[in-house]
């Protein structure tokens, strides 16, 4: 019996040496691989991020390269990195050049080639890309987190107050989710806000979102006018959210007037310096015609803070016109693809351009026949000067006529 128990045993083993010569190398895949071990992200926040690890592998390694993103980006990067004889790898990415919002998440691997050219991936790894500059601390209700560094718990404790009133009223045309949380980060001043390489050097505003992240930065200094300040950016801040959470994917269709016009609606403290903006632009004949306002605001700060006066006072008067139920089916409208012009059309039956003449005679008083006119007039006496030399010519041909004809009697 132990006889044929070690013929079957050398049998069995003979076939699996004869298996193993027919495999192909992919087919071992599963075998071998890589291991990252002691991985480490050391972030000056602004400046850099340092990548590093040490990478094992049973066999020689040809080539390793790291590959991150931040979680919601599309485009990956990819880096090729020089192996240390003990498997250590580094790399110092330049967050100056491509910047990475700030509190969004990074996923990173690793890839590596070994000597046998098959490529192995590690596992993701994910951290946070913090600004970790200022002593954060922390007070939350529900879903809403607010983090300030400067103040004391009473200023934290209005920020969320007013985050709270905010949302209450937006609730009555933004559907207001609170599942997910909102991180609200207030900066004691807009310099502070500004190096956090978020905003594009755009230093009049002093607020900003990324809804797909829903994180909310505001520039709020303790102080006398800090209640001001919060009640006009945290509320506008957190519409930009709320939208984005309600529309999803239809949020980027929707023109910049309308989701700026929105924000600024709710605003619990109104910008008493709007209303300035608009007439003096009124007067001067210098509004933006809201067809110019679809694709992003005017990159200037006086332009873009008309635009931001004109869009708050152009959405209200749609919703006192066409109720809150407007609202929702220009969003909704704008969500299918419908352009500027004819989404306004397709939802409220009048075309943006009529409707843009409409506010401008109700809510500001212009007479956008007068300023039609008086836009025309060059026009008018330049074709009046065209017409004027053939007219004068054929009258003066007519009376050459007539006197001929007299001449022959």
């Amino acid at each position: 019996m132990s006889t044929l128990r070690g013929l079957i045993l050398r049998l069995v083993a003979v076939t699996l040496i004869a298996a193993s010569l027919l495999l192909k190398p992919g087919q071992v895949r599963g075998q071998g691989g890589i291991e990252v071990e002691e991985p480490t992200v050391g972030v000056n926040f602004g400046e850099t991020i340092t990548f590093a690890a040490k990478i094992k592998a049973p066999i020689p390694i040809r080539q390793v390269s790291l590959l991150f993103r931040g979680m919601n980006e599309d485009v990956t990067r990819v880096e090729t990195l020089q192996v240390a004889e003990d498997g250590a790898v580094s790399y110092t990415y330049d967050a100056t050049l491509n910047t990475i919002p700030p509190f969004s998440w990074v996923v990173f691997w690793f890839q590596a080639t070994l000597d046998d050219g098959i490529t192995y991936t590690s596992a993701p790894i994910q951290f946070q890309y913090f600004d970790d500059r200022f002593p954060w601390r922390q007070t939350s209700r529900a879903n809403i987190v607010i983090n300030w560094y400067a103040g004391d718990d009473a200023f934290g404790a209005a920020a969320l107050d007013t985050a709270a009133r905010g949302l209450l009223s937006m609730s009555e045309f933004i559907s207001i989710s609170l599942e997910e949380p909102i991180q609200v980060y207030v900066y004691s001043n807009i310099t502070d806000l500004q190096d956090t390489l978020l905003l594009g050097g755009e230093e009049w505003t002093g607020g900003h979102a990324h809804p797909e992240l829903g994180v909310v930065l505001a520039a709020v200094a303790p102080g006398e006018s800090q209640f001001i300040e919060m009640e006009t950016k945290i509320p506008h801040e957190l519409a930009h959210v709320m939208l984005f959470r309600a529309l999803g994917e239809k949020y980027s269709r929707q023109p910049a007037w309308l989701i700026e016009g929105i924000a600024s609606m709710v605003e619990l403290y109104p910008n008493p310096d709007y209303a300035r903006a608009l007439g003096i632009a009124r007067d001067n004949n210098s509004l933006i015609a809201f067809n110019d306002l679809c694709a992003s605001f005017p990159a200037d700060a006086g332009s873009a803070f008309l635009a931001y006066a004109q869009s708050q006072s152009f959405v209200s008067y749609i919703r006192d016109s066409f109720g809150t139920s407007g609202l929702t089916r220009l969003t909704d409208t704008y969500g299918e693809g419908f352009g500027c012009e004819l989404g306004a059309t397709q939802a409220l039956g009048v075309p943006l351009s009529q409707l843009d003449a409409r506010w401008r005679e109700s809510v500001l008083g212009q007479n956008v026949m007068g300023v039609a006119m008086r836009n025309l007039s060059p026009f008018v006496l330049l074709l009046a000067l065209v017409l004027i030399v053939p007219l004068w010519g054929a009258i003066d041909l007519l009376r050459q006529r007539r006197k001929y004809g007299n001449q022959s009697k």
